[in-house]
């Protein structure tokens, strides 16, 4: 028997996790913050007009917010493969252990993929107007970049996790 896998989603994982989920809770991840600070070159952008896509950036003391799924039981192997293809793409996220409190209090281990602040594709600390800019014109494999950004930002909404980042970006995003 597979002990239970859990997966943290920050991003696009929270409205496409595209893997059964057995149950989701929303939940904290301290010492990471979910920002715009890794191009996009496959998803969201290309190699000749990079978007922008959501990471965990370290960040001690903070917090991101989002949701911790676990992953049906029996399909936790499938579940790894599928998204180590899907966010390992190009080596620019961090596959890592990190541990997640629940709403209702229970601590539990996630696999969470986090960027690597030495890749390339790193940009952290462009500034959020620079990131609104790229975000309103950006388009990739999996559609436009403000697309990712708007579901993302609704379903916070729809989750009550207050993104003040998010919700600036998806007002001036629209207003582009």
């Amino acid at each position: 028997m597979h002990a239970p896998l859990w997966v943290f989603g920050y991003g696009s994982l929270i409205w496409n996790p595209e893997f059964p989920v057995a149950e989701r809770h929303i939940a904290r991840l301290h010492d990471w913050q979910r920002s715009f600070c890794m191009w996009s070159i496959h998803h969201r952008g290309t190699v000749a007009d990079p978007g922008l896509v959501l990471a965990l950036d370290h960040a001690p003391g903070g917090h991101c917010d989002g949701v911790a799924f676990r992953v049906e039981p029996g399909q936790e192997a499938a579940t790894l493969e599928a998204l180590r293809e899907r966010e390992l793409i190009s080596s620019a996220y961090l596959e890592q252990n990190l541990p997640v409190v629940l709403r209702d209090g229970r601590a539990v281990q996630t696999v969470a993929y986090v960027v690597d602040a030495a890749h390339v594709q790193y940009c952290g600390g462009l500034a959020i107007a620079e990131q609104a800019r790229i975000i309103a014109r950006a388009a990739g494999g999996r559609g436009p970049n403000r697309d990712y950004l708007f579901a993302t930002a609704s379903h916070l909404a729809e989750l009550g996790i207050e993104d003040a980042d998010l919700s600036w970006l998806a007002a001036e995003v629209r207003g582009l």
